[in-house]
């Protein structure tokens, strides 16, 4: 089954400089996962000043530019996780966060981990 992973944090963390070890670490836990079959897609996203959210609310469609300043908490990036089970999916998101913890203790953030809605043709299509 494939899960979403949404990786959220602050904004403000784009001001710090991310520790050489982490990336370091995370460039092997990535390749590993992908030679693995685990990570099928990771990427972090770029600020919210360079985003627009498009919403539809009361009939109209709206076009906001970022950034996004009145929220405290931002997608930073995703992961698209191939795991057996909700257990192993878990355990990839944990050792992803177990590499920040490790390597960039004043991090703070949260990784959602969601499964994809499997969506089935209808006969005959």
């Amino acid at each position: 089954m494939r899960y979403m992973m949404f990786i959220k944090c602050s904004e403000d963390y784009r001001k710090e400089t991310v520790p050489a070890r982490l990336m370091d670490a995370m460039g092997e836990f990535i390749n590993a996962s992908m030679k693995r079959g685990e990570l099928i897609d990771t990427a972090g996203l770029l600020p919210s000043k360079n985003g627009r959210r498009v919403a539809l609310r009361n009939g109209r469609v709206t076009v906001t530019d970022g950034p996004f300043t009145e929220t405290k908490e931002l997608i930073g990036g995703y992961a698209l996780v191939e795991a057996g089970s909700d257990a192993e999916a878990l355990s990839f998101a944990r050792r992803f966060m177990e590499l920040h913890r490790e390597h960039w203790p004043e991090f703070a953030g949260e990784c959602e981990v969601r499964p994809l809605e499997v969506f089935e043709p209808p006969p005959n299509a």
